[in-house]
């Protein structure tokens, strides 16, 4: 039975409206919380979590469900929940707390406070009853109280100390970073890598996709096989293993195994986006058609389930289904002979390894549940070979079966979807379909791109010219933190390299100045997540670790170089060298944690090329086409069209003024390290001076 008090059903957020019937009292985060706590002299029990986190639904059922603990909660303390996705500065404030008093992290997050928002407790999950060492809810929340009520100066003296910590000025800033860092970079991931399976670390393993780009960029720059093969290798388990979906396509969250077997079910939309565009680098530099391919499904996923009629991208879908995690994708032997009949099979449970007994075990028993997880144990040519048929008819059967099986799939209970729409995730998503569109020469990739950016600048910019965050059903709220600019720029700039069309180069340059005037370090150089009229919080961070997600200095700091080449404004390059000065010690530290910083780091020391196209639209099509199939990824290309919408090129970028098309034809103007060639008309010309004709060797 739902709390009178629940204020949760008035919310936007899909995570907030799982918790409105619940017997807690839960409060938005707001004012009139912390007033109760303040006039009630309680303190502040508050809860981070998200839509598709398994152990936030956990924690749900076990304590927030039951009239017993909701009891305790609400008699001890004022109860908020937040959802991390659509208040990320408060998450990522209390996670710090929560790192720094406990040496970990993660969701739910646990947060005691008074109602000043100072912290003196932190935890993640919490069950019920204590076990194993770990304290429950029945007997935690009842301590909790009576040490408030009775050693309240102290838990007053230990919050205090924390924020102290929390504000505690960092270092100086460091040193450039150079060429060494980037050879540390790749050293420390090469030490880390799993030479079977692909990947970095032990269990659970994350995809990394911009370690894997920093890879294929490192081997571009230094003609060091091993960084190629790192990762390739690794996608090449992604794409065999059980972290793909592959019957309705796209990626899991993590694996739990080291051999990508058994995800964590989750899908997320930012997973997709850095997965495709990773796919898609592998595919310009090798030639390989797999690469490519499995780009093309993860997309076909994300417009079939993940796009809104609007356009924009949703967040993600649940790991979780009728109470059970992964059972929307596991398979036994006798249901997919009852979907399939006799023909086929047999080759789709070899194929699929959809073994008897099963795969997969449940999280809390340890048992098998009879049940597999669709895999590719091996190469697909090696399968045919068994079966004596040519692989591309294997190909041709297996695909067939897979779309009934999808078909029937279909009508089991869908995971829930959380349909927010998110400003930095949808900027990643448009960003991986814009390159798509480019490299694959798919309009329909382009179109979704389009769609998603028109949608962000149609929707969730405020009368200021500000992002806002998340949008529901209407409504647009949160103020953009620095992922929001950050991760918008860059697709707005992959989308004017896809299209040319300089309104888009235009939108990037002005939410870029929009980002540098709000989250601007004046002092340690960098970039704050939170603007400087924002909600105050305990304390302003920066942040440049490159997690599941990369950093927003990481991104802004490749935008700023990009945008410098491109406008030929040196003072973003200024900024972007400050960034880099900013966190160079922390690099120092952990240069693999670093690794989207890394890749900015790899443009800016070059050699890179500045290319501008002269001509009109029709005959620089194929000119285009070529630069676009070379994998020459420190570079920035221009068009210089003809007619009017040169002069707003000229307006944006005033250093191709005099760079027009010669004889009619379209003109290359290549530039490497601000040295400029001689312009040409030739193909050939141009791709030799970008470093060949291929994407293989040394650039």
């Amino acid at each position: 039975m739902a709390s009178e008090r629940n204020r949760l059903a008035q919310e936007k957020s899909p995570y907030l409206l799982q918790h409105a019937g619940n017997p807690v009292d839960w409060y938005p985060w707001g004012e009139e919380a912390f007033a109760l706590a303040k006039t009630e002299d309680k303190p502040i029990f508050l809860s981070i979590g998200y839509s598709t986190c398994h152990w936030c639904h956990v924690m749900a059922h076990e304590s927030f469900e039951d009239p017993a603990v909701a009891k305790l909660m609400n008699d001890n303390m004022v109860s908020i929940k937040v959802d991390r996705e659509e208040r990320p500065d408060i998450d990522m404030q209390y996670m710090k707390v929560c790192q720094m008093m406990t040496g970990s992290g993660g969701w739910p997050l646990t947060i005691v406070m008074t109602p000043d928002k100072l912290p003196f407790f932190a935890a993640t999950y919490i069950p019920k009853e204590t076990r194993f060492g770990r304290a429950g809810m029945m007997d935690l929340i009842p301590r909790l109280g009576e040490l408030w009520r009775t050693r309240k100066a102290e838990l007053l003296g230990s919050a205090q100390q924390m924020v102290a910590a929390l504000q505690a000025a960092p270092a100086e800033r460091g040193r450039k970073i150079t060429k060494a860092d980037l050879d540390a970079c790749y050293e420390q991931l090469l030490r880390m890598n799993d030479e079977e399976w692909g990947g970095f670390g032990i269990a659970p393993k994350f995809p990394s996709p911009h370690s894997l780009v920093f890879l294929m960029r490192y081997w571009k720059r230094t003609g060091k096989l091993k960084a190629m093969a790192m990762a390739e290798r690794t996608l090449q388990s992604l794409q065999q293993g059980g972290i793909q979906d592959h019957i309705g396509y796209g990626f899991h969250r993590y694996s739990t195994d080291r051999k990508w077997l058994v995800p964590h079910f989750e899908k997320m939309i930012y997973d997709q986006a850095l997965l495709v565009s990773a796919f898609l680098e592998a595919y310009q530099a090798t030639g390989k058609e797999e690469y490519a391919l499995t780009a093309r499904r993860t997309l076909e996923y994300v417009l079939r389930d993940m796009t809104s009629s609007l356009g924009g991208f949703y967040t993600a879908e649940d790991a979780d289904s009728e109470g059970k995690e992964g059972k929307f994708y596991l398979w036994t032997p006798q249901e997919i002979r009852s979907v399939l009949g006799d023909h086929d099979s047999d080759m789709v449970i070899k194929a699929f390894y959809i073994v008897e007994g099963g795969n997969f075990a449940d999280e809390t028993t340890g048992e098998k549940t009879g049940e597999s997880i669709p895999h590719l144990g091996r190469p697909l040519g090696d399968l045919a070979l068994d079966l004596h048929v040519p692989v591309s008819e294997l190909e041709g059967r297996l695909d067939a079966a897979r779309q009934r099986l999808f078909a029937y799939r279909e009508r089991r209970v869908r995971p829930l979807k959380d349909d927010k729409i998110l400003t930095d995730w949808n900027g990643l998503m448009a960003a991986a379909f814009a390159q798509a569109g480019r490299v694959l020469r798919d309009g329909r990739y382009v179109e979704a791109a389009r769609r998603a950016a028109e949608f962000v600048l149609g929707n969730l910019i405020d009368s200021r010219g500000r992002l806002l965050h998340a949008y529901r059903y209407g409504d647009a709220r949160v103020p953009g933190a620095i992922d929001d600019y950050a991760f918008m720029v860059h697709s707005l700039l992959e989308l004017y390299e896809t299209t040319f069309e300089s309104r888009y180069l235009k939108h990037a340059l002005s939410l870029n100045r929009t980002m540098l005037e709000h989250f601007w370090d004046s002092t340690g150089g960098g970039l704050f997540f939170t603007p400087d009229d924002g909600e105050p919080l305990l304390a302003r961070h920066k942040e440049a670790y490159d997690g599941a997600i990369p950093s927003g200095n990481s991104v802004a700091m490749l935008n700023l170089v990009r945008l410098s080449r491109i406008t030929g404004d040196t003072g973003l390059e200024q900024r972007a060298s400050r960034i880099g000065e900013s966190f160079a010690n922390e690099v120092g530290a952990s240069p693999s944690g670093h690794t989207q910083l890394m890749v900015a780091v790899d443009f800016a020391l070059g050699p890179s090329y500045e290319v501008v196209i002269a001509g009109n639209r029709d005959n620089t099509r194929n000119m285009l086409r070529a630069l676009n199939s070379l994998y020459a990824p420190r570079k920035v290309v221009i068009l210089v069209p003809d007619g009017e919408e040169a002069g707003e090129i000229h307006d944006l970028a005033p250093f191709t003024r005099d760079l027009v098309a010669l004889n009619n034809k379209a003109t290359a103007y290549v530039c490497v390290n601000q040295a400029c060639h001689s312009p040409t008309t030739d193909e050939a010309v141009m791709l030799s001076s970008l470093g060949g004709v291929s994407g293989s060797g040394r650039q």
